[in-house]
C-alpha cells in the first residue's frame, strides 16, 4: 500500500465517529502498535483483545490476568508486549507463541512509590531517585529513544535521568502563574522529534523541547513551547498524547466523553470531538501513521476518523464527474495504433518515459514507519497475526490436517472457539514447568493498598475490598476463590498450554492508575 496516497490536503486530523470496537468484556486501557496495524485492548476480566485493526476484526485473546488490566504497552518490533493490572502483576507476552525474551528493561510506577526500572534479564531491579522522600505520587516515563528517564512528583518537580546509570542530569519544576507548585500528572513524548508533553494538576498541558531542558541542565528554568487549556469550562484532563507525526495533541477530558485537538505549532484549538453523553472517558490512543483516534468509555472502543470523499479528480485531472448521462463523441484518431495528431515534442517525451529504467526490486524505508529521521525500518517486526479459519466440521474436509496437528499459536481468533483449542489440546500438553519468581520487597510501603480502579466512590467499605475480578463483568467467569498475592513482573503466559518461562516480581505496591509501564529494548 503507497502511504502517499493517505496523505490528506487539508486538516491531518479525525473528524468524526467511525464505528466502535466490542470487545466483549469491559475495555479499561488501549494501544497502538508502532505501526498501527494492531490494536491491543486490556479489560476488565483480565484478558488482553489484540485486534487487526486493518479488518476491524479480532486477531487474538489472551487470558493474561484475573484482575483488570490497567496498562499496557507494546515493544518497539512488535513481537513483546507488557501488562500490568490491579492485583500487582506485571507481565511480558510473546505476541505469536508466549515464550520468554528475557531482554528488555520495563519502567514501573507503583503508587506511592518511588519508580523501579526491571531489568528482566538477569531479575534485577533499581529504585529510581526521587526529589523528596516524604513525596512518592511519581510518575515517569522513557523519553523516545530510551537514553533518559523522566520522572515528576507532586509537587511539580522534574527529573531527569540517566537510564543506564540512574545519574540526574537536569530537573526544572513547573510552576503556575503565581509561583505556586502543581502536581504532575502524566508525561508523554512524541513519536517524532524532540518534544514532550506534561499534564498536570492545574489543568494545563505544557508542551517542552527536551533539547533545551538537557542544555539547562540541573535547576533550570525553561519555558514551555506552548501551554494549552480550556479557558471556558477549566477541563481536567485524563489522558494527553501526540499524534504520529507529533504536530497536533489530543486530550480527553476527566468529566466527559470528549477529545480536545489542538494543533502544536500554533496553540489553537481546531477540533472538539464529542462522544455519548454521560459517559467518562478511560483512556485515549492516536493512530501512529493515520489520523485516526481511539478512545475507551462505558467498556467500548470508539473510533474517530476522517470523512473519505471519493475524489477521482485527485488521481486523474482529466477524470470529471457526470450528473447524468452525456452523449460523447469520439476523436477521429482515438482509437487508432499511431495517434497522428499528436505533435513531435509529445512524441519524443513518450519516447523518453519508455526508455527510462524504473527499479522495482530495492525496497525504500517508509518514514512513516520510523519513529526518528535516523532509524530504519525493522524487517523483522511483527505487522499482522496470522489467523486460522474456522471449520465447522473438521470431518468434511478430507483432504485437510487433523484438528490435532493445527499449531496452537494458530488457535487464537477469538473467544467463540476457545472450547476447540481446549480440546484439541487436551491429552498433547508437554509436562508443565515450574513458574520463576523473583520477589522484590519495597521499603517503607504499606501493602493493603487497593487500586483506584477497584474502589468505588462514596462507599467507605470500598477500601477493605478483597481485589478481585469484578462480579458483574461481562466475561462470565467465576470469581477467584483465593485471595491473590501482590505480585509486579509476571512474563510470557500462553494463552493455552503450560506457562513458559514465567517470571514474576513480588511488589507491595499496587500500580498507579493509567500509564503505569513503559518498555525500553
Amino acid at each position: 500500500m503507497n502511504l502517499e496516497l493517505l496523505e490528506s490536503f487539508g486538516q491531518n486530523y479525525p473528524e468524526e465517529a467511525d464505528g466502535t470496537l466490542d470487545c466483549i468484556s469491559m475495555a479499561l486501557t488501549c494501544t497502538f502498535n508502532r505501526w498501527g496495524t494492531l490494536l491491543a485492548v486490556g479489560c476488565n476480566d483480565g484478558r488482553i483483545v489484540i485486534w487487526d485493526f486493518l479488518t476491524r476484526g479480532i486477531a487474538k485473546i489472551i487470558s493474561a490476568h484475573i484482575h483488570p488490566v490497567c496498562s499496557l504497552c507494546w515493544s518497539r518490533d512488535g513481537h513483546k508486549l507488557v501488562s500490568a493490572s490491579t492485583d500487582n502483576i506485571v507481565s511480558q507476552w510473546d505476541v505469536l507463541s508466549g515464550d520468554c525474551d528475557q531482554r528488555n528493561k520495563v519502567l514501573v510506577c507503583p503508587m506511592k512509590s518511588a519508580p523501579v526500572m526491571l531489568t528482566l534479564s538477569d531479575s534485577k531491579h533499581v529504585v529510581l531517585p526521587v526529589d523528596d522522600d516524604s513525596d512518592l505520587n511519581v510518575v515517569a516515563s522513557f523519553d523516545r529513544r530510551g537514553e533518559y528517564i523522566y520522572t515528576g512528583n507532586a509537587k511539580g518537580k522534574i527529573l531527569v535521568l540517566k537510564t543506564d546509570s540512574q545519574d540526574l542530569v537536569a530537573s526544572f519544576r513547573v510552576t503556575t502563574g503565581t509561583s505556586n507548585t502543581t502536581a504532575i500528572k502524566s508525561i508523554e513524548f512524541a513519536r517524532k522529534g524532540s518534544c514532550f508533553l506534561i499534564n498536570t494538576a492545574d489543568r494545563i498541558i505544557r508542551v517542552y523541547d527536551g533539547r533545551e531542558i538537557l542544555t539547562c541542565g540541573r535547576d533550570g528554568e525553561p519555558e514551555p513551547m506552548q501551554k494549552l487549556q480550556d479557558l471556558v469550562n477549566r477541563t481536567p484532563w485524563k489522558k494527553c498524547c501526540f499524534s504520529g507525526d507529533g504536530e497536533y495533541i489530543v486530550a480527553g477530558s476527566a468529566r466527559q466523553h470528549a477529545l480536545y485537538i489542538w494543533e502544536k505549532s500554533i496553540g489553537n484549538l481546531v477540533k472538539i470531538l464529542h462522544g455519548t453523553r454521560g459517559e467518562l472517558l478511560l483512556d485515549v490512543a492516536w493512530h501512529p501513521v493515520r489520523p485516526i483516534i481511539a478512545s475507551i468509555s462505558s467498556g467500548v472502543v470508539s473510533i474517530w476518523a476522517q470523512n473519505q470523499v471519493e475524489n477521482w479528480s485527485a488521481f486523474a485531472p482529466d477524470f470529471k464527474e457526470l450528473d447524468e448521462n452525456v452523449e460523447y463523441e469520439e476523436r477521429e484518431s482515438e482509437f487508432d495504433i499511431e495517434d497522428e495528431d499528436k505533435s513531435e515534442p509529445e512524441q519524443t517525451g513518450a519516447d523518453a518515459a519508455e526508455d527510462e529504467e524504473v527499479d522495482v526490486t530495492s525496497v525504500d524505508p517508509i518514514a512513516a514507519f520510523c519513529s526518528s529521521d535516523e532509524e530504519l525500518e525493522d524487517s523483522k517486526a511483527l505487522l499482522y497475526l496470522p489467523i486460522a479459519p474456522e471449520v465447522e466440521d473438521p470431518e468434511e474436509n478430507p483432504y485437510g490436517p487433523p484438528p490435532d496437528a493445527v499449531p496452537n499459536s494458530l488457535m487464537d481468533e477469538g473467544a467463540s472457539s476457545e472450547k476447540k483449542r481446549q480440546s484439541s489440546a487436551d491429552g498433547s500438553q508437554p509436562p508443565k514447568k515450574k513458574p520463576k519468581t523473583t520477589n522484590i520487597e519495597l521499603q517503607g510501603v504499606p501493602n493493603d493498598e487497593v487500586h483506584p480502579l477497584l474502589g468505588v466512590k462514596g462507599d467507605g467499605k470500598s477500601k477493605k475490598k478483597q481485589a478481585g475480578r469484578p462480579k458483574g463483568s461481562k466475561g462470565k467467569e467465576k470469581d477467584s476463590p483465593f485471595k491473590p498475592k501482590l505480585y509486579k513482573g509476571d512474563r510470557g503466559l500462553p494463552l493455552e498450554g503450560p506457562t513458559k518461562g514465567r517470571v514474576q516480581a513480588e511488589l507491595s505496591q499496587p500500580l498507579a492508575a493509567g500509564g503505569a509501564i513503559s518498555e525500553l529494548l
